[in-house]
């Protein structure tokens, strides 16, 4: 993959995107604040790094499958504007706000939020699907949480929100390892 920096010009689907700053790092690819047509959008480039914990197939048509199961199950997630499979990147709407990991570890309460989470897992749960319940997925905007990320996967108990997401979020140990990973 070629190196991605600020003001880069990347193309999807024959329309230019001026590259702002990286937002994350994900599984599946990086994902940066973008500017096109004057407006704000993330434009998520797929990688092929290696992951010890997890397989994928082709990551660019699970994005798009991932998406159309998502609309389906009523998951609150940005709009997906443009897939472009041959550079596999993908351009979709930019919700700015704070992320549910941010606020935890900066020690703010993310109560409010806890209700609209069980919301959402009991839609997914209702679709057969499980959603990734980290909390950098999930950015607060206007009081509503929304889930960023398009992944999702086939339901397993195990990796619902109550057996694994909610470990992530408060300040539970599992969280506080996370961090020092990190550092």
């Amino acid at each position: 993959m070629e190196r991605i920096s600020i003001n880069d010009t990347l193309r999807v689907c024959e329309k230019d995107y001026r590259i702002l700053r990286l937002l994350g790092h994900g599984k599946g690819g990086y994902s940066y604040l973008a500017e096109g047509d004057g407006k704000p959008v993330v434009l998520k480039q797929i990688h092929h790094e290696p992951c010890s914990y997890y397989t994928f197939g082709n990551k660019i048509e699970a994005e798009q499958r991932d998406y159309q199961r998502l609309c389906f199950a009523g998951i609150r997630i940005p709009k997906m504007l443009a897939i472009d499979v041959r550079r596999e990147r993908i351009v979709k709407e930019y919700i700015s706000g704070r992320t549910v990991f941010e606020e935890v570890r900066d020690g703010n309460s993310v109560e409010p939020y806890l209700t609209q989470v069980r919301e959402m897992a009991a839609q997914a749960r209702k679709a057969g699907l499980n959603i990734d319940y980290f909390p950098t997925n999930f950015v607060i905007q206007d009081g509503l949480i929304w889930y960023v990320d398009y992944e999702c996967n086939d339901y397993m108990e195990e990796w619902s929100f109550e057996r694994w997401g909610v470990k992530y979020w408060s300040c539970t140990p599992e969280f506080e390892e996370y961090l020092r990973q990190q550092k």
